[in-house]
C-alpha cells in the first residue's frame, strides 16, 4: 500500500486545515476556479499554508481498493476507498472531498465554530455606505437571497458575503467578516430580472434557463473593507419572494425568543445535517453539546444587540422585495 506522502496546509477564514494523501492528484488544486461547484461559492478565500502538526483540523485521504470509508476524531477525519474513481464517477462534484456542498466546506464550518468561536450564517450580506447598515438576508435554497442581492447592489449597496455570514461574539462586541463574493445564481433570474449583470454566456440552452446556475464573480462590488465592528444598524431578513405577489409585507419579530430560534436554525443547518458524498458515503453532520449551547448563547446575545435595530420576515414579490427599508 502506498504511504501518505503528500501534504498540503490551508486556511479558510480563521480555520486551519492539514490535508494529506498517498496520491498528489487526490490534494485540492489552488487557486480554486469561479465555477458552481467551487468552495469560492462558499467563503471569500481558500489559501495554502504550509502543513504542520498545529493546525485546527486534519483530512486524510487514502487511495485504496477498498470500500469507501470515513473514520471521524478528535478533529481528525480518515478517508479510505476509490476516491479516484468516486471523483470520475459522481453524480454531483459539489457533493465531494472539495465541493461547495461537500466535506471541506462543512468541515470548515465546525471548526470556525469549535476552534474560533466564528458562527456562520446560511446568508447574504450587503452594506449601505452612506447610512453605515448592514443588511443580513437570511435563507436557504429558493428563498430569495439573490433577488436582494442583485437588486440590492442594482441599488448602490456594496457587498459583504453572497453566501455565507460570519460573526463571533466577543462580550458586547460584535464582529462581521467578509464572505463569499461569487454566487450561483440561475440564468433565468439573470435573463429575465437582472440582465445587466449577465455575463458573457449562452443566454439560453433550449429552454433550460432555470434549471442551470452559473457562479456569478460580484467581487467588483465589495465593500473596502473585509471586516466590520459594532456598525451603527444591522438589519436582519427573512424574506420569502413570491411571483405574482402585489406589495411588500414585512412582520417585525416582537418577541427576541423567537428571532434566536429562526437564527439557531439557520446557522446550525448546513453544520449539522447528515449529507451524502460521491452518491456512496453518509457522513453524519458535526455538532456537540457545548458547541450548541454556544451557538444559542450567541444568537440570543445577537438578537437582542443594541446595533440589531430590525428583525423581520418579509413577504414581497422579485421587484417590491426592499420597500422601503433603505429610506
Amino acid at each position: 500500500m502506498e504511504r501518505i506522502v503528500y501534504r498540503k496546509g490551508l486556511i479558510i477564514l480563521k480555520a486551519t486545515v492539514g490535508i494529506e494523501s498517498n496520491r498528489q492528484e487526490l490534494l485540492p488544486q489552488l487557486p480554486f476556479k469561479i465555477e458552481v461547484k467551487s468552495l469560492l461559492t462558499d467563503f471569500r478565500n481558500v489559501e495554502e499554508i504550509d502543513y504542520s502538526e498545529s493546525l485546527d483540523g486534519y483530512i486524510s485521504i487514502r487511495e485504496s481498493s477498498q470500500e469507501p470509508l470515513l473514520e471521524f476524531s478528535n478533529n481528525k477525519a480518515r478517508f479510505h476507498g476509490p476516491f479516484l474513481k468516486l471523483t470520475e464517477e459522481a453524480s454531483d462534484l459539489r457533493f465531494s472531498l472539495w465541493g461547495n456542498q461537500g466535506f471541506l466546506y462543512r468541515f470548515s464550518l465546525y471548526l470556525l465554530e469549535k476552534k474560533h468561536r466564528i458562527f456562520n450564517f446560511h446568508a447574504c450580506a450587503l452594506y449601505d455606505e452612506k447610512k453605515a447598515r448592514l443588511f443580513i438576508v437570511i435563507g436557504g435554497a429558493g428563498s430569495g437571497k439573490t433577488v436582494y442581492l442583485l437588486s440590492g447592489l442594482s441599488r448602490g449597496l456594496k457587498l459583504f458575503s453572497t453566501e455565507t455570514v460570519h460573526f463571533r461574539m466577543d462580550r458586547d462586541e460584535i464582529s462581521w467578516f467578509m464572505g463569499s463574493l461569487v454566487d450561483n445564481v440561475r440564468l433565468g433570474n439573470l435573463i429575465h430580472h437582472f440582465p445587466h449583470f449577465l455575463p458573457g454566456v449562452e443566454s439560453k440552452r433550449n429552454g433550460e434557463e432555470w434549471q442551470r446556475k452559473i457562479a456569478l464573480d460580484l467581487s467588483s462590488y465589495r465593500t473596502g473593507f473585509d471586516q466590520l465592528k459594532n456598525p451603527s444598524q444591522v438589519i436582519i431578513i427573512f424574506p420569502r419572494i413570491e411571483e405574482g405577489w402585489k406589495g411588500f409585507k414585512l412582520s417585525l419579530f416582537d418577541d427576541k425568543r423567537k428571532a434566536a430560534k429562526a437564527l439557531f436554525e439557520n446557522i446550525s443547518q448546513k453544520l449539522t445535517e447528515t449529507f451524502v458524498l460521491y452518491d456512496r458515503i453518509p457522513v453524519l453532520g458535526f455538532d456537540e453539546k457545548e458547541m450548541a449551547d454556544a451557538r444559542l448563547s450567541s444568537v440570543n446575545q445577537l438578537a437582542q444587540h443594541r446595533t440589531v435595530t430590525k428583525l423581520a420576515s418579509i413577504l414581497s414579490s422579485p421587484y417590491d422585495c426592499w420597500g422601503n427599508l433603505l429610506d
